[in-house]
């Protein structure tokens, strides 16, 4: 009994010291890891021995020679290094202790649950040797605690801010044809001027900064040499239009950090949109690089509304684990403080979106927007993001409109090779001053995309999209004001098919082809071919 009681005093004083070194020195290993390389290592390995005489480094006028030729000979619980050394001169490290005292503790419990005696002299030994080292353990213990006031230090501030480029260059062979322009104020038949050949450019700069490593700083950078409305239509547009005169601009300054484990904030200097903050389910069609060609197909309107410059704020919250809800407010011109401008007094956009995600790519969204336009607010902004007919891009004559936007957007991926996605989104625009006071509008639009991803080749992808662009069913004049434009008559109809090439991770290539039916009232279609080249880094 009195050799089971030293025992097991024995094993508690070593039990704890393992059971503190293994719970402080793991998290201290890197800081001391840092501090004390040496040449040997790597090369630290250990390895079984049999006789404390196969240790060069412990001779027999050693004091511990014989605790360790007992601990050695007789239970097999100690290990040496390759080079046939012990190094009692130096510190243990945590893979050095961890591996003496498993053997130690194994041996042992396996003499005991065998019957077999350990004997007496050996455990006092061993308790001797934890008196000697008292004033060391004393010594290490403070170490411990001074490593962990050090780890806490490093825990809160472990993080240096970094900053990341991403680049994206985008260059079209581009030409639109058809028997006539679509643009308003010219007589039918009227010729395309502006449909010859172009090669164009759009690169983006993204510096992407991190504080804790949660939160994100977005700057970008944005250059192109881009012409708009070929043809007389906004349905001749690209997804990645941009236009500048080949001048670099700050295009986007944004921050978003994380409240808690469900809540994160966005605060926009520059341009903030619905899709920065919700998933526009668009999974196929809405990449700049290797998305749709062509502008409409890209992505439901409702998230370009406000895909210009002007600050804003938004939230994005997790529900449950696949319930969430994003909300945004900006205002275009809420840098001007004179009258009729700010954040609060001019032109504001409002949105919300509550999406619901399954898995992967398949989800349904219903987003909900609002939005004011003073007195000649449109004529430097699409009431829907320039992405549909000349009839919707302002409705009534630059006067004063407020809208209300409604949309439901879904993606389902069938397979891993098929998907379908696409929107339904109704306007009610109505203005709100001027001789059009009163005048409303119903604007519909509506898209079906089917995504074939590694179509021919794993990495490619073809995409053919349906629909028709945003256009006025309904548009009154109470007045009967002279303008040009007056309600669709004859439904449009967009069709775009496209095929990206992946030639590397960074590079893909991109021929892509769609027509425009019934761009504008009574005229004929307009076809556009590109050939689209995009690099990414």
């Amino acid at each position: 009994m009195t050799n089971k009681l030293n025992y097991l005093l024995f094993l508690s004083i070593i039990f704890n010291l393992g059971y503190f070194l293994d719970a402080n020195m793991a998290q201290a290993q890197s800081i001391i890891d840092s501090q004390r390389m040496t040449d040997d290592s790597h090369n630290n390995s250990m390895s079984q021995i049999n006789s404390v005489s196969q240790l060069r480094d412990v001779s027999p006028t050693d004091w511990a020679f014989e605790a360790l030729r007992s601990l050695v000979e007789r239970y097999g619980c100690i290990v040496g290094y390759p080079d046939r050394t012990f190094r009692g001169n130096q510190a243990l490290s945590r893979y050095e202790f961890a591996a003496g005292l498993n053997a130690c503790l194994n041996t042992m419990e396996r003499l005991i649950q065998e019957g077999t005696t350990v004997i007496k002299e050996d455990l006092e030994k061993l308790k001797t040797l934890a008196k000697e080292y008292q004033l060391e353990l004393a010594t290490l213990n403070t170490r411990v605690n001074n490593l962990e006031s050090r780890i806490a230090f490093l825990e809160d501030n472990n993080f240096s801010p970094t900053t990341t480029l991403r680049g994206e260059n985008i260059i079209v062979f581009s030409g639109v044809g058809g028997n006539e322009t679509a643009a308003l104020g010219v007589p039918k038949g009227t010729p395309i001027t502006d449909g010859q050949v172009t090669a164009n450019y759009r690169t983006r700069l993204d510096f992407n900064t991190s504080f804790s490593g949660k939160d994100l700083l977005k700057v970008r950078l944005q250059m192109g040499n881009f012409y708009f409305a070929r043809g007389g239509s906004n349905l001749t547009d690209f997804n990645f239009s941009a236009g500048g005169d080949n001048n670099t601009a700050l295009n986007k300054v944004q921050y978003n950090f994380p409240v808690g484990d469900r809540l994160k904030l966005f605060l926009a200097g520059i341009k903030i949109t619905l899709d920065d903050i919700s998933d526009p389910l668009s999974p196929y069609t809405s990449d700049f690089a290797t998305g749709s060609v062509a502008f409409f197909p890209s992505l439901a309107p409702i998230y370009l509304m406000n895909d210009y410059e002007g600050p804003g704020v938004g939230a994005y919250y997790d529900i449950t684990d696949k319930l969430n809800l994003g909300f945004l407010y900006s205002a275009l011109n809420g840098s001007n403080p004179e009258s009729g401008n700010g954040l609060f007094n001019g032109k504001y956009n409002i949105a919300a979106q509550l999406t619901y995600k399954f898995e992967g790519n398949t989800g349904i969204a219903f987003a909900y927007a609002r939005d004011y336009s003073g007195t000649g607010d449109l004529q430097d902004f699409s009431l829907l993001g320039y992405t549909g007919l000349n009839n919707t891009d302002d409705p009534f004559d630059s006067n004063a409109a407020s809208s209300d936007h409604y949309a439901v957007i879904g993606s389902w991926q069938i397979n891993p090779r098929f998907n379908v996605s696409g929107w339904g989104m109704y306007t009610y625009s109505k203005a709100e001053g001027g001789l059009r006071k009163g005048d409303y509008a119903d604007i519909w639009n509506w898209k079906v995309s089917l995504a074939f991803p590694d179509l021919l080749k794993e990495g490619n992808l073809g995409v053919v999209s349906v629909g028709s662009p945003p256009y006025a069913a309904t548009l009154t004049n109470k007045n009967n004001i002279s303008t040009d434009i007056v309600a669709t008559k004859d439904t449009p109809f967009l069709i775009e098919t496209f095929y990206m090439f992946k030639l590397t991770d960074n590079i893909s290539i991109t021929p892509a082809f769609w027509v425009a039916i019934n761009p504008a009232n009574n005229r004929d279609p307009l076809y556009v071919g590109a050939l689209r080249t995009s690099f990414t880094f």
